[in-house]
């Protein structure tokens, strides 16, 4: 009757704690979106195609080349003029995949164990950050869970063909996401033909049979991605474009860094190896860097890129050490299962490690198979617990129960922490407007409203050092940094450089004062900043002014 009691009480414990993490996601995310990627990326082009009518090229947004599943199922809200339900589309992804971990260890556990992985997941500080925010990343996490698990689940059950094609449909819907999610193509690709082969019980099945398992599940996954890569060959001569350009004889758009996307580009190493990169630009030390894959458990911190841009939770790094632990209880097929969601997870870090900047994000597929390794290595710990005897037993269980509560307390800090950052009670109780509360987190908004009033229809505005946010922008935009910078480059008189914006359609400029002043003398000397100066003191007129940024409106002639 105790232990009865006590799974009760855990139980409702767990579900209490899952019901107070949800209500606060809902409520730090009734509030109109304001961080970077929404207003540059996620939200700004699928605005854009439906001001354009349909999907059209944008050869300014190098990033509009990518796959984009998730974005088109935000133009649905954001035609109905709605730009917060996008956030909850979004958070639909995390819960879809907590309840795919729910099912997978209930089946293989208990329900206890389940709500424990759920909970575990859900409040991860990185999980909780894009739960309140319209970006892509956990559809990615959805997609490639689910498709590792139809993959066990097609080996659990005989091969049966539909969980091979499940398994390869949301590999695709993944590569529709996001182009990371090609890590995970070609990982399930060679998993395929192990598995085959490993549980085959049809004798030894060769090299044929189990090779033709895994072309199959490439085929399906390709084929159903295929629409996005006939679109970018059709733009730019290449299918996965910008990715491998120097590989195709593309006709994509030239950009440069400053017209590059908001995260993809910026996070560039500039050709430096991650280890000579982190050396030169974060002063790392040798054994510094060999400890990343420790350390991105424990050092995550938002928004700073040495420490990965994102917050995990050290129990993901310590309970799978247990998850291989007294495994002799377990079936064939639990450890078999177990090896595979610890190869994937091992394998796709290595290729995110050493292909760009260690961001959470670029890792982000990695969490669910540790997720359900950790709910193992915490079964196998209580097993162990138990097998000692009451009295030994009950000083470690207070120990494991005192670990798990301080570990899961930093989740619920980070939960709060938000509330600060977020504040959704000023905007929710009418303390603030829509516009005060946007114009609290875009520092200019003010000029962009002033756009949006005062500036034709017909318009088209130049960002200059804007930080590319141009969601709000009711007019239409183009990253100006690159242009400029090709303008001004033996121009040699400032009507060259008039010439340049408007050959593009400029005819208004937004800069941020203080960035540009930087940028201009670093990039320029003497004779270019006179150019310069003259450009702006003969082709531009000052329209608005207000916290650190200005519109311009370039004259056809000059005075």
């Amino acid at each position: 009757m105790g232990e009865e009691n006590g799974k009760s009480l855990g139980f409702w414990l767990l579900l209490g704690a899952l019901v107070i993490l949800v209500v606060s996601i809902v409520l730090l995310s009734w509030v109109p979106p304001v961080s970077k990627d929404e207003l540059v990326h996620h939200l700004a082009v699928p605005k854009l195609y439906l001001k354009h009518g349909g999907m059209v090229e944008l050869p300014f947004m190098e990033f509009s080349y990518y796959p984009m599943n998730l974005e088109l199922l935000y133009l649905v809200p954001l035609a109905f003029g709605n730009d917060i339900l996008p956030k909850f589309i979004h958070f639909g992804f995390a819960l879809l995949t907590a309840w795919l971990l729910f099912r997978y260890l209930k089946r293989r556990i208990n329900g206890l164990y389940a709500l424990f992985g759920v909970l575990l997941f859900l409040s991860l500080p990185l999980v909780i950050k894009l739960s309140i925010t319209a970006y892509i990343d956990l559809g990615v996490i959805f997609f490639s869970a689910a498709s590792l698990l139809f993959l066990l689940e097609w080996a659990e059950k005989a091969f049966k063909m539909r969980y091979l094609v499940l398994s390869a449909l949301f590999c695709a819907l993944g590569l529709g996401t996001k182009y990371n999610s090609l890590i995970s193509l070609f990982l399930l690709t060679l998993f395929a033909p192990f598995l085959y082969a490993r549980v085959c019980r049809d004798g030894k099945p060769g090299l044929l049979k189990p090779a033709r398992q895994g072309l199959l599940f490439s085929l399906v996954s390709i084929a159903l991605f295929s629409p996005w890569m006939v679109r970018n060959y059709h733009w730019t001569g290449n299918p996965i474009y910008p990715l491998y350009h120097q590989w195709f004889k593309a006709t994509g758009p030239v950009t440069g860094e400053a017209e590059s996307g908001p995260s993809e580009a910026e996070e560039s190493r500039g050709g430096h190896s991650i280890f000579g990169y982190r050396k030169v630009v974060y002063g790392e030390q040798g054994w510094e860097i060999a400890l990343l894959p420790v350390r991105i458990f424990v050092e995550g911190q938002d928004g700073d890129p040495q420490r990965f841009d994102g917050k995990l939770n050290p129990l993901l790094l310590l309970l799978p050490l247990f998850a291989f632990f007294r495994s002799a209880v377990d079936s064939a097929v639990i450890r078999r299962e177990k090896k595979t969601l610890l190869a994937f997870a091992v394998l796709f870090f290595a290729f995110a490690f050493f292909s760009k900047d260690l961001r959470m994000r670029y890792i982000a597929p990695i969490i669910p198979p540790l997720v359900v390794l950790s709910v193992f290595g915490l079964r196998n710990m209580v097993g162990w617990i138990q097998s000692v005897g009451p009295n030994a037993g009950r000083w470690r269980s207070i120990f494991l129960g005192t670990g798990l509560f301080f570990f899961m307390a930093l989740n619920f800090r980070y939960l709060g922490s938000q509330f600060t950052q977020v504040d959704p009670f000023s905007y929710l109780s009418g303390k603030i407007s829509r516009h005060e509360y946007i114009a609290r987190f875009v520092p200019e908004y003010g000029a962009v409203r002033h756009i949006n009033q005062h500036l034709p229809q017909e318009a088209r505005v130049g960002l200059l050092f804007s930080g590319n946010r141009g969601y709000y922008l009711d007019r239409a935009y183009v990253y100006g940094e690159d242009l400029l910078l090709r303008s001004l480059k033996g121009a040699g008189r400032p009507e060259r450089v008039h010439q340049g914006f408007r050959n593009a359609g400029v005819t208004h400029l937004l800069i941020q004062d203080r960035l540009f002043g930087r940028w201009a003398d670093y990039n320029f000397n003497e004779d270019e900043k006179r150019i310069l100066r003259d450009f702006f003191g003969e082709y531009a007129e000052g329209l608005f002014q207000a916290d650190g940024f200005s519109v311009f409106a370039l004259r056809t002639i000059p005075p």
